[in-house]
């Protein structure tokens, strides 16, 4: 059945109700009650997993009502730090490659954490500058503290951040600050549940804006590809991803070169988080997986294969693949990227198609999250937690409790 992609002008009970028509899986969840749903803990993951292709439509809408503002932040910088914690980080990670290649420009994904601890040497050397902050919530300790910190030590640079809780403390310490310019994302991407979905892939996709601020039509064109490509996962994949999650793997390595490792990092993340850790996970470069790595790849093991869309990196990657074929090492793998060939892999392997054709590899992170992020969730269940609030004994929430934050010496 074909599903139409969903958009600001779909509902989310009409999206829900066509993935529930194309997938039997979807299809077994959403025809619980609410309070079941609830119950069983996946009320809220599964709705913020689907509902990304249309939250980041209404992303795009809203960066480009900026862009005059953004495109004078971007002006004549010399370098530019995406800062966050945890998958804010990932999040940072993922555009760090599509940005540099876009804005000429010398581009880190900075831990907010090194900021707090190194200040200004865990950024880079010149002026002027720009940090891009990013936080789902806002209210944790790092998100303030970071900032503040360099507005310190280096009152020149110019701040950018961007996040998805209005009411957050990074939204509102800083508004009244004439080098701070605060973006919220809809509330809609302040994800309720513990683990990040579509704040992630949201905040990835509006800073990527940054590198388009003179190009917005070709921004939008490029979220509304991605967008297509993200429905035709979630309503072609989701039953096949879900089987594959019920095989008997305690590790998953995550692999990806490039900016295709930066959406490697993150679904490690979302499986070690959403499983409570009973899935010990891993990512690496698929060059790199030769280079000690592989001795970690057990019968036991999911091997996820983000496959580059580049001829060159694609060759190399496709080596490897075939020697983990015939070195049989794996219980199971998933190979999901754009164009893949036939005769990549062998028959039981899991092939996740993206049909975004004329999308480059720096801009496809946030599809092999997609794909990682439904495969934890799946998982989750499979494990008999709640993909809601799947740390049940409280090891992490979803907003880092406050801790002291030393001075940094002068």
């Amino acid at each position: 059945m074909s599903i139409p992609v969903h958009t600001p002008f779909l509902s989310q009970s009409e999206w829900l109700n066509h993935l529930s028509e194309a997938q039997p899986v979807a299809k077994e969840m959403l025809e619980k009650s609410e309070e079941e749903q609830r119950h069983l803990g996946y009320f809220h993951t599964l709705r913020e997993i689907g509902q990304q292709p249309s939250t980041w439509l209404r992303t795009a809408e809203l960066m480009q009502s900026h862009a005059a503002e953004l495109r004078g932040l971007v002006e004549g910088i010399s370098w530019l730090s995406l800062s966050g914690s945890g998958s804010s980080e990932y999040a940072g990670d993922c555009v760090r490659l599509a940005l540099r290649k876009r804005l000429a420009v010398n581009v880190e994904a900075v831990p907010a954490g090194a900021l707090l601890t190194r200040g200004r040497y865990a950024l880079p050397v010149g002026n002027p500058s720009l940090m891009v902050s990013l936080a789902r919530s806002g209210d944790s300790p790092e998100s303030v503290g970071a900032l503040a910190l360099v507005r310190k030590l280096e009152p020149d640079t110019r701040h950018l951040v961007v996040t998805c809780n209005r009411e957050g403390s990074l939204a509102n310490t800083f508004r009244g600050d004439p080098k701070v310019r605060v973006i919220t994302l809809d509330d809609a991407t302040n994800d309720r549940s513990l683990v990040m979905t579509s704040s992630f892939t949201n905040m990835a996709l509006g800073a990527c804006f940054l590198g388009f601020s003179k190009e917005s039509a070709a921004y939008a064109t490029l979220v509304a590809a991605l967008a297509r490509s993200a429905s035709t996962i979630l309503q072609d994949q989701m039953t096949s991803l879900a089987k594959l999650a019920r095989k008997p793997f305690r590790r998953a390595v995550f692999l990806g070169s490039g900016a295709r490792l930066a959406g490697a990092r993150e679904a490690s993340l979302k499986m070690l988080e959403m499983t409570a850790g009973r899935v010990a996970t891993t990512c690496e470069t698929l060059l790199g997986l030769r280079h000690g790595p592989m001795s970690g790849v057990h019968r036991d093991t999911l091997v996820v294969c983000f496959l580059s869309s580049d001829p060159l990196v694609r060759a190399y990657e496709v080596d490897v693949l075939k020697e983990i074929n015939e070195k049989r090492l794996g219980l199971a793998r998933i190979i999901a990227g754009e164009g893949i060939p036939q005769n990549v892999g062998c028959a039981q392997d899991l092939v996740v198609p993206y049909e975004c054709p004329d999308v480059a590899d720096e801009d496809l992170p946030v599809l092999d999250v997609i794909v990682g992020q439904l495969l934890a969730l799946f998982r989750c269940l499979q494990e008999g937690l709640r993909p809601d609030s799947p740390s049940e004994a409280g090891v992490i929430r979803r907003v880092v409790p406050s801790f002291t934050l030393y001075p940094f010496p002068s």
